[in-house]
């Protein structure tokens, strides 16, 4: 397979992935109407990991290690256990398109991780390229009115915004031992489990919740939850975990547009005027922001 061949396959499981993840915030918000944050969680990935988990048994699927088993865990709870109860928590109170904002900074909490734990260097330009990203980030954020106040809402997607960085860091290194499929599988499996403590009350609220709230939650499930997670996966094996995390720099942009088509929240001016300024920094991060030493695969 030639390297433009396969630089033209991850763009378009980043795109993919990115636009499925982007019209998570808006889902989450329609889903929220009906069920609590806890509940909406745990049937969102309920629905993904029994539709990863069909989908494993038709490719016949090879178990894991049981020395890895800690590390996929760890892939999981980050990723999965605690990305999406913070972000369901926050979004109670935070809009759908200032938490796309807060989740944008990912990417820098990302790069420093990836230098300590996976030996990863970005170059001066790589560093100026986040700044210019993030500077887009904070210009959408005033497109909110007056900037976002940081109260404990918005301090839990802060959290989900960190804990992603920690799932790409503990996912590069299992992606040389695993295909895609198999450790999404894994860790969306494990992730699951601790969200079973809200298994009590999900069922009553099944019962009682409207069949648009329901759809959006099953949504959320299959398409920005198992299919996004896998092709993400698929993009990581092939980048550094520090320049696959940036693009995350472009979902505000298409979040708030998703957000206004569903759940008629306006995107203001600002937004179109900061994601031009972020995607810039992308660029510059992915086109001259690796030391040679680090080449995607």
């Amino acid at each position: 397979m030639s390297r433009e061949r396969i630089e033209t396959s991850t763009l378009l499981s980043v795109g993919t992935a990115l636009l499925l993840w982007s019209s998570a915030f808006a889902g989450i918000k329609a889903g929220l109407r009906a069920f609590e944050p806890g509940e909406l969680a745990l049937l969102r990935f309920l629905t993904a990991s029994a539709s990863l988990a069909a989908y494993a048994v038709v490719a016949r699927m090879r178990l894991p290690r049981t020395g890895d088993l800690g590390r996929i865990a760890l892939g999981g709870l980050f990723g999965i256990t605690i990305y999406h109860l913070a972000l369901n928590f926050g979004e109670t109170a935070v809009s759908a398109g200032a938490a796309s904002l807060i989740i944008a900074s990912g990417p820098v909490f990302t790069a420093v991780l990836a230098r300590i734990f996976l030996g990863e260097r970005l170059t001066g330009w790589g560093w100026l390229g986040i700044a210019i990203a993030f500077s887009g980030v904070a210009i959408i954020t005033l497109a909110e009115g007056g900037g976002l106040s940081f109260e404990p809402a918005a301090a839990l997607v802060v959290v989900a915004a960190m804990s992603t960085a920690g799932y790409f860091v503990v996912t590069k290194p299992l992606l040389e031992r695993y295909t895609p499929l198999e450790y999404t599988a894994y860790s969306m499996w494990l992730g699951t489990i601790p969200m079973l403590a809200f298994a009590p009350g999900l069922v009553s609220s099944i019962a009682s919740a409207p069949r648009d709230a329901v759809l959006a939650v099953l949504y959320l499930g299959v398409f920005p939850g198992a299919i996004a997670y896998m092709l993400y996966s698929r993009a990581l094996a092939k980048l550094p975990a520090s320049v696959a995390s940036s693009f995350l720099y472009v979902q505000p942009v298409m979040a708030a547009v998703i957000a206004w088509l569903w759940i008629r929240e306006v995107p203001q001016a600002l937004t179109i005027v900061g994601g031009a300024v972020a995607l810039s920094g992308v660029t510059l991060v992915t086109t001259k922001g690796r030391e040679r030493s680090v080449s995607a695969r």
